[in-house]
């Protein structure tokens, strides 16, 4: 006799059997409804409740599971137990995401990608926080917030506005680097898939023997790079919104999987002493030619989520989020950011947002004396005392052999430093602009110019003025894409001061 799957009896969120779910429970049939219908004040509750607040930043985003294997010896660097040896493999979530659009906003946008790994290691979680590109906007974080609301809607309009975004630009020309490459090909990845990623901001790895160096992360596509003209995105984002999600939720399902070379560049702290700019700047890349990529290992995406909601939605990425071996250093815009995201997801999950299981660790358990109490709180080990220090043998204890090396800053001032002094905004920036040929510059100056061409003219000017101090045929060149006259570009540099 053939068995039969056991048919699932439906309930309340208490477990009661349900006889009807279809009817409410009303005084006769055109009688109004009686406040003892609990299914129905359930699913009414409930479903005013289904969603959490979004994202301020990165809101639209797809994720996937996979693995990290080792493929290189990097013990030299750090003691990372996940890194300890080659061929060891780690379970991974990675998160992408658009940075400026709703949640609603289409995947092939011209914007800038999140890119954010967190690693299940025998440690704890290793969360890498990154994008897309390898340099940021801004490298202070006084002005972080202020820029992302240049990236939002207008509070009286509600639209969009390139005067907001432009004219903050042309007033923080450190902004240049990472406007070039938005509004290069890449600045439209075809798929997430065809795109590298990059931790950007500058990290330290501690080896066994206490020494450390500094380093930078990146993720090499091994898909190969593919981009979208703004034309064939509009093209794109008319047929489907959700371009991005579809590709990889199906390139994995079908067995496609994605994969990215995970690489790191290092520099002795005597090499960043006497560095020719600041090397924790997060608006300029280390020169690969001075700082090689060394390969780490290879990354892959092999399983989707089965809920998005629970799996994505709800997934919380911080870089504080650290293990043995690797840490912070002294970026201003890291070190915001160490408090900041994980501030956020307090607000936006709620207080035990770590017990949720894709923010669990994997690998390992977690002994803490912070989580007590709070909405949605599971407590695994409630059998010890929820302070510290306490006398108890059986309670979690400090590790010392984990400390690390002290940081030896030399003589230095705590204030609030001009961050724009002693910078040079332009080299880098103009270094790539010539690196692309005739098309390519093309390209980018006719994508800047229907961007920029509809902010206010004094701001074209003053963003026209950058350009040019950045190579002079950038700004002729963006001139000519604006209708202006190739000369204005020339005539803004003079116009304006390095430091407007």
């Amino acid at each position: 006799m053939e068995n039969k799957p056991r048919r699932k009896t439906l309930t309340t969120l208490a477990g009661a059997p349900i006889a009807d779910n279809q009817n409410s429970l009303t005084a006769g049939p055109r009688g109004p409804l009686l406040m003892q219908d609990v299914q129905l004040l359930q699913q009414m509750q409930r479903f005013n409740r289904e969603r959490i607040p979004e994202r301020v930043v990165h809101a639209k985003g797809s994720g996937a599971y996979g693995t990290f294997t080792v493929t290189n010896d990097v013990t030299r660097y750090t003691r990372a137990a996940f890194l300890s040896e080659v061929g060891k493999e780690t379970e991974v979530f990675v998160r992408f995401s658009t940075v400026a659009g709703e949640r609603g906003a289409a995947d092939a946008e011209r914007d800038v990608r999140g890119f954010a790994v967190k690693f299940y290691t025998e440690e704890g979680n290793w969360d890498l926080v990154g994008n897309n590109t390898p340099v940021f906007f801004v490298r202070d974080p006084h002005k972080f917030q202020m820029f992302i609301h240049t990236q939002k809607r207008h509070p009286r309009t509600n639209l969009r506005d390139m005067n907001m975004q432009w004219d903050f630009w042309s007033l923080c020309p450190e902004s240049l680097h990472q406007v070039t490459i938005l509004f290069s090909d890449r600045g439209i990845p075809r798929t997430l898939r065809h795109m590298n990623g990059y931790g950007s901001h500058t990290y330290s790895l501690i080896n066994d023997r206490g020494e450390r160096v500094w380093c930078k992360f990146h993720f090499k596509t091994q898909e190969g790079h593919a981009f979208y003209t703004d034309a064939e995105a509009a093209e794109v984002i008319g047929q489907d919104r959700e371009s991005h999600q579809r590709d990889l939720f199906y390139a994995i399902e079908e067995g496609n999987y994605p994969r990215w070379t995970f690489c790191i560049q290092v520099m002795t702290d005597e090499q960043a002493r006497d560095f020719r700019w600041n090397p924790f700047d997060l608006t300029k890349v280390w020169p690969h030619a001075e700082f090689p990529l060394i390969e780490v290992g290879v990354l892959e995406l092999n399983r989707n989520p089965e809920n998005y909601f629970a799996e994505v939605e709800q997934a919380a990425f911080e870089p504080s989020s650290l293990v043995p071996g690797i840490g912070p250093s002294p970026d201003k815009m890291l070190q915001a950011r160490l408090m900041s995201y994980a501030d956020t997801h307090l607000y936006r999950i709620g207080p035990n947002y770590h017990q949720l299981p894709v923010n669990q660790p994997r690998a390992c358990e977690a002994h803490t004396y912070i989580h007590r109490d709070g909405p949605m709180f599971m407590p695994r080990d409630s059998g010890h005392p929820n302070y510290f220090p306490n006398s108890y043998d059986d309670a979690p204890k400090e590790a010392p052999e984990y400390r690390e090396p002290d940081w030896d800053l030399g003589s230095v001032t705590v204030a609030r430093h001009d961050s724009r002094v002693g910078h040079d905004d332009y080299t880098q920036a103009g270094n790539l602009y010539r690196l692309f040929d005739e098309a390519q510059q093309q390209r980018l100056a006719e994508n800047i110019a229907r961007s920029l061409g509809q902010a206010r003219e004094d701001i074209q000017r003053r963003q026209l003025a950058h350009f040019h101090r950045a190579d002079p045929d950038y700004g002729r060149r963006v001139a000519v894409a604006l209708g202006l006259p190739p000369e204005t570009a020339e005539a803004a540099a003079n116009e304006h001061a390095v430091s407007s």
